[in-house]
């Protein structure tokens, strides 16, 4: 700007503002009526938690130990020598938490089930003490018109597991466990999500190494994890509808890396898509087509991971919905190369949240929903995780996180812009209810709208917990 001055400024916006109003609407156009932005009467909103992320209570009442547990024990895996020991400790606070949710104004709440206090050991003899746990948060949960949707597992393996992702039985100890809970919960549980973001505790844990275990594995030693991460879940899906009663919907949660469109043309949205199929491969495009794409198989070549009879059925069981864990960003443009696409990489500019990795891009929860309703048309849709990480500073005993209410808002609009064109979302989990151990990040990365001092254990509301309060309360964006 310094080739004008404060007057040079002021005449050219007065001009402007003579033309425009703030929408960009001209004249008459900035009385019409506002755009809708409210949500479907049956629209449900939740917030989203996982049980190693919150419970706490590591060592009570028969739970046995998790890969994570050993994970977080291992100096210099986690930063600050964090574990989840405590955490939120949610296991004795569980009461004080739904309350926080029937505060909110919710209808629902996504939690997970730790494998571990059921069977300790990942299989055998279940413990009571563990059941009689869950029992109690969902019946609190429901006496205080909560419905539950409960995920199976989300990264927390019984450390007794032999060989854990790595063996093949582990996805059959975990549908055994599966069915078994379905059996004991479906009559007051009526969604079930198998696992959670199979991306991460494969990948990050199998060839990364920054999750548990911890592991950098050859090519086809990773691919073979993957597939007895989406075998797990295929068998899951069979043991839940073998052991639930009648009614009883499964679905899965999963991180599906999302390419958005560079600009929405015909050429750049086909790449995008075709992008996305190609670059999941090996997750929720198995599941979803119940094949890996000769594209993925032909890339892998001798590194592609060896498959049985009836594997590929399993893992394309049908699915009574997809829910989408989306949170950042990738980009595509079509391209006259043998894929008819690249994909562009994140560059130092990007916006980003308080982690990292989280790249504030909300056009990919329109193009998220989109992508998927549109290659494999499911019926139902969720988003069981969207979220931000802030540094949110105390203040005067108040956490003004102007910052996540800014990227609630836009993703949300851009979830009610893909509802409004008739996709079929019916539901959104924000993540998370509270502050919790963020995995490798330990306390460091925030998420929650509820503020936790973690040497208190007080919660206390944000910001953001005010606004999606209201944005509940009227069912519309605000």
């Amino acid at each position: 700007m310094t080739n004008f001055n404060r007057r040079d400024l002021g005449k050219m916006l007065g001009a402007a503002g003579s033309a425009l109003t703030l929408g960009g609407l001209a004249g008459k156009a900035s009385a019409a009526t506002p755009i809708d932005l409210s949500f479907p009467k049956d629209f449900k909103w939740g917030c989203a938690t996982a049980a190693y992320q919150v419970e706490g209570a590591v060592k009570e009442d028969g739970r046995g130990q998790t890969n994570w547990d050993v994970f977080c024990h291992t100096p210099g895996k986690v930063a600050n020598g964090d574990t989840g020991d405590v955490a939120c400790d949610s296991y004795h606070r569980y009461a004080e938490d739904t309350q926080l949710l029937k505060n909110l104004g919710v209808s629902t709440y996504r939690m997970s089930i730790a494998w571990s206090r059921i069977f300790p050991d990942g299989t055998g003899k279940p413990n009571q003490k563990g059941i009689d746990y869950y029992n109690k948060v969902i019946d609190g949960l429901l006496a205080q018109g909560i419905e539950p949707y409960v995920t199976l597992f989300h990264w927390d393996l019984p450390q007794a597991l032999p060989g854990g992702w790595q063996n093949r039985d582990t996805a059959k100890a975990y549908a055994d466990y599966a069915g078994f809970m379905a059996g004991k919960l479906s009559d007051r549980i009526h969604k079930f999500m198998t696992v959670n973001e199979l991306r991460c505790f494969t990948d990050l844990g199998h060839q990364v190494g920054i999750h548990a275990p911890g592991l950098k594995l050859s090519p086809a030693e990773v691919n073979q994890v993957r597939h007895h991460g989406v075998l797990a879940h295929g068998l899951g899906v069979q043991a839940i509808r073998a052991q639930a009663k009648a009614g009883t919907q499964v679905g899965i949660a999963d991180n599906t890396v999302f390419y958005v469109p560079v600009m929405e043309t015909p050429e750049h949205i086909a790449a995008a898509k075709k992008a996305t199929r190609e670059n999941n491969a090996m997750f929720l495009t198995a599941i979803m087509e119940g094949r890996y794409i000769d594209e993925y198989l032909t890339e892998q070549g001798a590194n592609a991971p060896k498959v049985q009879a009836g594997d590929m059925a399993a893992i394309g069981s049908a699915l009574d919905f997809v829910s989408l864990n989306i949170y950042a960003p990738e980009w595509a443009r079509a391209e006259d190369n043998a894929k008819g696409y690249v994909t562009i990489p994140h560059i130092g500019s990007s916006p980003r949240m308080a982690s990292p990795w989280l790249i504030v891009g909300p056009e990919v929860a329109y193009w998220g929903v989109r992508h998927v309703s549109e290659m494999w048309g499911p019926k139902t849709l969720y988003i069981s995780e969207n979220g931000a990480s802030a540094d949110d500073p105390v203040v005067n005993g108040h956490i003004d996180d102007v910052d996540r209410v800014m990227y609630l808002r836009n993703y949300i609009g851009q979830f009610h812009r893909a509802i409004a064109e008739g996709y079929p979302l019916k539901g959104y989990f924000l993540w998370s209810l509270m502050d919790n151990f963020e995995w490798a990040d330990g306390y460091t990365k925030r998420f929650g709208i509820h503020y936790v001092d973690f040497a208190t254990q007080k919660r206390t509301p944000k910001l953001s917990a005010a606004w999606y309060r209201e944005v509940i309360r009227q069912n519309r964006i605000v």
